[in-house]
């Protein structure tokens, strides 16, 4: 699944050395990982070893980077830029478009219908075939973390976005419709991450407490899970991830501990089976709740963790995922820390998981905390020149401003017209083909 990438609370820079952000693709087969010289594509479909996919270098300090499935269309946003995304086929070397907004862009989600592209107060939705702008949220609730998820199932294409500043109201936009479909109270707190199954059925939330996370079905909104991450201390989410199978959702945070639950509901019948002290315990608590106050007895409903896995380090940004890689459920955590960890989880039993790979996302003498060492931080260096005249010399396209004619003949929804996104320049010569599997759809020209 996709996921959200690694960043920092405060508005990443220039400065900062190695890892700016990282993102699994929607299917959970590679990861993107964007940094100050570029960024790079790895595959995630072994343990063992982390193959390199591509290594982009057209522009530096990348902070946003999200790969279509497997096909060869990848979105990248620059420090230096980071009010225009450029989108590229990475493996022609060829860059598709560009598009400048109004604001800094804070995240960008894809599926195989549409692109979406989130800034601080409002949300553009193109079509992925052939970038076209097809709707733009204007005026959404304050959202300074860009926080979004698009649902990647072929038959729906759920955007969720905060519905509140103050609260954690969540708004489930359909896509495709371009039309509103519900919105779910989700949380007392304002929301921190949001994420939807493979199938597009249910949507996961946790607020800036990150004690409780729920889950909702998807359109209708109902509740059907409440899980408790723990109860002493509030804690920053960083990320939340389903299984592809949608029976298993993780989530990691600030703290050492990465917390994935199952998602089954205990029945009378199961409880029986086994007359334990603890299922005994249990059925009074459940019959004692009716007595007591709604706020306590919705906090002996909670589930907890069904597996756990314990992190070397402690407040260090990452974003988790799970994936069936070899035939085996993993837990995978992307680290800021420069490295990718890989656990088995007993789909069974739980428990605490067990590291079986740790890969480096850096070559010797490219680790953040050797760069941070040894650079100076007063002094920014120049960005890594391409070796030869081949993807970086393709796409490295000079910014024009547009002409009257572009604003006049570009205006979808008023957006453009209006100011909110201006397209640089023309789409690539020639339909350019992203299905590398014939499963991705293509993104075709368009001329004014």
């Amino acid at each position: 699944m996709e996921s959200p990438e690694i960043v920092g609370d405060e508005a990443p820079t220039s400065h900062r050395p190695g890892l700016i952000c990282a993102s699994f693709n929607q299917d959970t087969t590679s990861l993107s990982m964007g940094t100050k010289m570029g960024y790079r594509l790895f595959s995630v479909t072994s343990v063992d070893k982390m193959d390199s996919i591509h290594e982009g270098v057209e522009c530096p300090d990348v902070y946003i980077v999200e790969r279509l499935f497997s096909s060869s269309l990848v979105v990248v946003v620059s420090l230096s830029t980071p009010r225009r995304m450029n989108v590229y086929h990475f493996k022609k070397g060829t860059e598709i478009c560009n598009y400048s907004y109004s604001h800094n862009i804070l995240s960008v989600r894809l599926n195989r219908q549409r692109l979406v592209v989130c800034l601080e107060e409002s949300i553009y939705i193109h079509n992925i075939k052939d970038m076209k702008l097809l709707k733009t949220l204007l005026n959404t609730p304050s959202n300074p973390t860009g926080l979004c998820a698009l649902s990647v199932n072929h038959g729906n294409s759920y955007l969720a976005y905060p519905g509140s500043a103050t609260n954690g109201e969540v708004i489930i936009y359909d896509a495709n419709n371009l039309s509103n479909v519900t919105m779910i109270p989700a949380h007392d707190s304002p929301l921190a991450a949001v994420i939807f199954n493979t199938s597009g059925t249910k949507l996961a939330s946790a607020s800036e407490k990150g004690t409780v996370i729920r889950v909702f079905t998807v359109p209708e909104g109902q509740k059907l899970f409440e899980f408790r991450r723990g109860m002493k201390r509030y804690v920053s989410i960083s990320s939340l991830s389903f299984s592809a199978d949608g029976q298993f959702l993780c989530a990691s945070s600030n703290t050492e501990t990465v917390h994935i639950f199952k998602l089954e509901h205990h029945t009378p019948n199961q409880e029986d089976e086994s007359p334990t002290w603890s299922a005994y315990v249990g059925k009074m608590f459940t019959a004692a709740s009716s007595y007591l106050p709604a706020q306590v007895s919705d906090m002996m409903h909670q589930d907890r963790a069904f597996a756990t896995v314990r992190l070397d380090m402690f407040g260090v940004k990452n974003v988790c995922a799970l994936a069936t890689i070899q035939k085996l459920p993993r837990l995978l955590v992307a680290s800021s820390d420069g490295h990718l960890y890989i656990y088995n989880v007993d789909p069974q039993d739980g428990g605490e998981c067990v590291l079986v790979q740790k890969h480096k996302l850096f070559e010797s003498g490219e680790d953040p905390t050797e760069q941070q060492e040894e650079s100076d931080p007063e002094e920014v260096p120049p960005p890594l020149a391409p070796s030869s005249q081949s993807y970086a010399a393709t796409v490295a396209l000079p910014s024009t401003p547009p002409s009257s004619s572009t604003l006049m003949g570009y205006s979808e929804d008023g957006g453009v017209k209006k100011g909110h996104v201006i397209p640089e320049h023309e789409f690539a010569e020639g339909p350019v083909c992203l299905d590398d599997e014939d499963e991705f759809p293509p993104v075709s020209s368009q001329s004014n």
